[in-house]
């Protein structure tokens, strides 16, 4: 089942309003910069939004090409950032931890300011989104 992008942007643009956060407005195509940046009070939280595919190895492409845009906003002073992911991506999320061994743990502490959001996108009960931690992967 594939998930563009833009369902899970759009469920999550719509889930943070309802939460009071103001929102960046959506990039054009071939625009850069971050995907979202939501903001409540003071608070600013960068987001990056990817979809699902249904390949693999699209999935994997993807996935590691967000961690490095998320990474790359640390980099550029961030102190909160997410990676908002379709929960389709839980599926296969504790395999991949698990793939990755010691080295998925070592995201946690070496970039605590990166979040994992799993995006509920569907109408059904509305859009919404749960915060997971990286080692929550490991033990579903």
């Amino acid at each position: 089942m594939t998930v563009p992008n833009i369902d899970v942007e759009n469920a999550l643009r719509k889930a943070l309003a309802l939460q009071g956060y103001v929102c960046s407005p959506s990039r054009t195509r071939g625009e850069t910069g971050v995907d979202i940046l939501a903001t409540l009070n003071d608070q600013e939280i960068h987001i990056e939004v990817i979809g699902y595919r249904d390949s693999p190895p699209a999935r994997s492409r993807d996935f590691f090409e967000v961690w490095f845009r998320a990474m790359s906003r640390v980099g550029m002073g961030a102190t909160r950032c997410a990676i908002a992911l379709p929960v389709e991506f839980e599926r296969g999320m504790s395999k991949r931890a698990l793939n990755y061994g010691t080295a998925w743990g070592r995201l946690t502490s070496a970039f605590p300011e990166i979040e994992l959001w799993l995006v509920h996108h569907s109408s059904e009960g509305g859009p919404s989104w749960e915060v997971r931690r990286w080692l929550d992967a490991i033990r579903d």
